[in-house]
């Protein structure tokens, strides 16, 4: 009778999963030297990386009625999406726009499991994509750069250490520049570059902040923000499910493993020659015939490696593919299950809510409240005077003039210190003025009042507020 396996035997099968590639047994860094890639996704991911370095690299540039094409300005609290100017006042859509992004991807990943991560990510895409390829010219594949490592130094070692070094902290530094101006915009981050550092030193200080973290982080932190920083990785255990389509091997055709070698019957055999090209080709160090990992960022590496392998010794291509553990253990493809169904529900949702928060988006918001710290004021003829403070945000792109009018009550509204009051395109107008109205008018401590807030004659808005005076 064959033996059960017991216990143990699972608990060795399983022991993958207690540690991440990257770091040995004594805790240690466990330095990755993953073989250069090459195959039909490898250059469909260039492809992809070329188009998306190209859109970060020239979108601080182009602008939409005169306004950057992306915008975080967290100082200022000025956020521009896609020529659409956001301000505090429009923090709502904002949020609701973030929210729906992380639901999409939550959705995308249910789907599709973590495929931002090998194609669009910004880390993978310029570790993979641009400093990875860097270093394979400059120190060729994983053998020659484990040699390298190994061998003492000398001027070979140097110059090429150097070299690489040099070239990923000008990189690091080009890049730093790029990533300021999505948060100050590019006209500000010109004049930085343009003019001498002792006049921006906050700005200058930034720049050189940013330079080390991406350039520690390109040079030696590498994967590790995937494994151990990124919380992407940790969330497919909750995101992903059996239906999802990940990176898988497929057990059914590969299984039992067997060395290949030319004329000798493989009968009992699986299709894997275990020649362990997916895991020397793996930028995360992982094993992928061990199923999903949240180390695997999906970056296809080893559905090439082994596709290469099967066209050498004659087998279909595809023993690791895009698929789902389902269609590979029960032939089960199907996609819509309750919990995307589900996702996609709330998504709509919030799409719908945005449409509508859009739709019905103000032109023109305007702030009114008593000027703090003050009281109002008796005058000569009897009338009560209050001074308030006025922040008009502009979200069109043509200025407009601003003109206060009481509605709700017969008075007067006197600008302080100008008449004129210009709101100007996608900028916020701020001033105050004094409202005097009879005292016979006030209904108590606080009577409510309707300010209209006209633009050449058009009413834009109207605004309720509270005007103070003597008790009656």
């Amino acid at each position: 009778m064959q033996n059960e396996p017991d216990a143990q035997d699972f608990l060795e099968e399983v022991t993958f999963r207690d540690r991440i590639a990257t770091v040995d047994e004594e805790g240690k860094r466990n330095w990755i030297y993953p073989k250069k890639p090459s195959g039909n996704f490898y250059r469909w991911r260039t492809y992809v990386s070329w188009v998306l370095l190209a859109f970060l690299f020239l979108a601080p540039f182009i602008r939409i009625n005169g306004e950057q094409l992306l915008l975080f300005n967290i100082l200022e609290r000025k956020f521009v999406l896609f020529g659409v100017t956001f301000w505090p006042q429009d923090f709502h859509l904002f949020v609701l726009i973030m929210i729906a992004t992380v639901v999409f991807i939550f959705l995308f990943t249910a789907v599709y499991g973590r495929i931002f991560c090998g194609w669009i990510c910004p880390q993978t895409i310029f570790m993979e994509m641009v400093f990875r390829k860097i270093e394979y010219l400059i120190e060729g594949d994983a053998n020659r750069q484990r040699a390298l490592k190994s061998q003492p130094w000398n001027a070979e070692k140097i110059f090429k250490k150097t070299l690489k070094q040099g070239i990923f902290f000008g990189l690091a530094f080009l890049i730093s520049n790029l990533f300021l101006s999505y948060i100050i915009g590019m006209d500000e981050l010109l004049k930085i570059v343009v003019e001498p550092p002792s006049q921006h030193i906050s700005g200058f200080i930034a720049i050189l902040l940013f330079s080390g973290a991406f350039f520690f982080v390109f040079s030696w932190f590498r994967e590790q923000v995937c494994v151990l920083v990124c919380p992407y990785g940790r969330l497919q255990s909750v995101l992903l499910d059996d239906n999802s389509v990940v990176i898988s091997y497929d057990f059914e055709r590969g299984e039992p493993r067997r060395k290949f070698r030319r004329n000798e019957p493989r009968d009992d055999a699986g299709h894997c020659v275990d020649c362990h090209q997916c895991v020397v080709v793996c930028p995360t160090g992982i094993d992928i015939r061990n199923g999903t990992q949240l180390e695997c960022v999906n970056c296809t590496a080893c559905i090439d490696a082994c596709n290469i392998v099967m066209d050498k010794v004659g087998y279909p291509r595809g023993l690791i593919r895009y698929a789902s553990h389902n269609a590979i253990a029960e032939g089960d493809t199907r996609i819509l299950t309750p919990r995307v169904i589900g996702y996609t529900a709330v998504l709509t949702l919030i799409v719908g809510v945005l449409v509508f928060l859009f739709i019905a988006r103000a032109d023109v918001e305007t702030t009114i409240l008593r000027a703090p710290g003050t009281l109002y004021q008796m005058q000569d003829d009897g009338d009560v005077r209050n001074l308030f403070t006025i922040r008009v945000v502009n979200k069109t792109r043509e200025s407009l003039p601003i003109e206060l009018r009481l509605l709700s009550h017969e008075g007067e509204i006197s600008i302080v210190g100008s008449s004129d009051v210009v709101a100007e395109p996608t900028s916020l107008a701020e001033t105050a003025f004094f409202i005097e109205l009879p005292e016979s008018a006030l209904s108590g401590v606080k009577t409510p009042i309707t300010i209209g807030v006209f633009s050449d004659g058009r009413l834009l808005e109207e605004v309720d507020t509270g005007f103070m005076g003597p008790a009656q």
